[in-house]
């Protein structure tokens, strides 16, 4: 974690000055869970106030859980956000995957509004995150990596959520996405290998990436809502097809166990009929 998001603090350098600055930053989303904080030394230089002041300050962020130190190894960003659902029901949803498509109805319209208000509200900053994201997308796309395509799909719509400037918003979706990491609703990796799918989920984050770009909210907003419906159809012909294949795998295992067994037949030796009683 490079030092430069944090400030001097000028005026009354106390620790709640210091608790202030960091929350700030984690509320921003600029912090994100698993970020290692800077050595104390060249943290407390940072914001100019004494060691003991910035350990009582990182001691403060522990007890409100948005810190965490392991020994030896730094202080964290905590895991602040989790997923939208507790374990117990992204195990139900896990066994129902009829709730895919109420969680695709969600991302379309969170995803619109959130399109909407990036393409207004986007800084330069943030439109150069977003080009360097999509421009690694597409090398990812030209190089075949269907792996590092389906993390950059995430980056970019996380990046996208960013320049809505809105933290619950941006909260929201960060938890929304961690489901989509843990493979809950559907494989994004499965996604981009379904046949056909990668070069139109490419030309549906151009699309969106362009209209952000150019500011223009209501295309931004239809971008992102045909994407949901691209990636709904999809996610809806891989579990037909999934059921298909395990379907048709159970019909040829009992085939195969019923030649097995019809062969296993043929070669057993007949046994002699017992004539007797039949005189």
């Amino acid at each position: 974690m490079g030092t430069m998001v944090f400030q001097k603090i000028h005026h009354n350098r106390t620790a709640d000055s210091v608790v202030d600055q960091v929350e700030e930053l984690i509320l921003q989303g600029v912090l994100r869970p698993g970020d290692r904080l800077p050595a104390e030394r060249d943290l407390a230089k940072k914001v100019d106030v004494s060691r003991p002041i910035l350990r009582d300050a990182i001691k403060t962020l522990e007890e409100r859980g948005l810190l965490v130190t392991r020994h030896g190894g730094g202080t964290f960003i905590a895991d602040v956000i989790g997923t939208v659902f507790s374990e117990a029901i992204v195990e139900l949803v896990r066994r129902h995957p009829p709730a895919i498509a109420d969680y695709l109805e969600y991302r379309r319209e969170i995803e619109r509004t959130t399109a909407r208000l990036a393409a207004q509200r986007a800084t330069d900053a943030d439109r150069e995150i977003i080009t360097r994201i999509f421009r690694a997308m597409e090398a990812a796309h030209n190089g075949e990596d269907f792996g590092r395509e389906a993390e950059l799909d995430v980056e970019f719509h996380q990046a996208i959520g960013e320049s809505a400037h809105n933290i619950v918003l941006l909260h929201t979706l960060r938890s929304c996405y961690r489901l989509l990491a843990d493979g809950v609703f559907y494989s994004r990796v499965q996604l981009y290998r379904y046949p056909g799918s990668r070069e139109k989920l490419l030309e549906q984050h151009r699309e969106i990436y362009e209209a952000v770009m150019a500011g223009d909210a209501g295309r931004a907003g239809d971008a992102a809502s045909s994407h949901i419906d691209f990636v709904e159809q999809v996610a809806y012909a891989m579990a037909r097809s999934g059921s298909w294949s395990i379907v048709s795998e159970l019909r040829l295992a009992q085939r195969l166990e019923s030649e097995q067994d019809d062969s296993k037949r043929r070669r057993a030796p007949r046994r002699p009929t017992e004539e007797a009683g039949t005189q």
